[in-house]
Parts: C-alpha cells; structure tokens; sequence
C-alpha cells in the first residue's frame, strides 16, 4: 500500500521492502566490525551467510503486497 509521502513520492510501509537496505546495513556493519578486530574472521565468515539465509527465509514468508 503505497500510503507514506516523503518529498513528494509515494514510498511503500510495506516491512518487506525494507529488507534489502537493512541486510546492506547489517553486511556492512558486520565486515566493518572484523575490519576493527571488533570480530575475529572465523566470526565474520560464519555471520554473513547466516544473514542471507534469514533474509532470504523472512523474503519466502513475507509474500508480496498490493504494491508488487
């Protein structure tokens, strides 16, 4: 449901098209924190794929909306 106006455009509410900028979010805070040895690498390359699975699960869930 195309209902929020920002600057003009018609954005869509809907939680599943906010899911590619969150996992962008997410990767880049990940690889940022095993760039500061925040993370150790073995940590980093176990977090990551594990991220694309549940993004790619909550995807399959979440279904399309009147917008798609």
């Amino acid at each position: 449901m195309m209902d929020n106006n920002m600057g003009g455009k018609n954005v869509c509410g809907c939680p599943h098209h906010k899911m590619g900028p969150t996992a962008l979010v997410i990767f880049g805070l990940v690889f940022l924190l095993g760039n500061l040895n925040i993370l150790t690498a073995s940590a980093v390359s176990m977090i990551w794929p594990i991220i694309l699975i549940v993004a790619g699960l909550m995807k399959m869930k979440s279904g399309s909306c009147k917008c798609c």
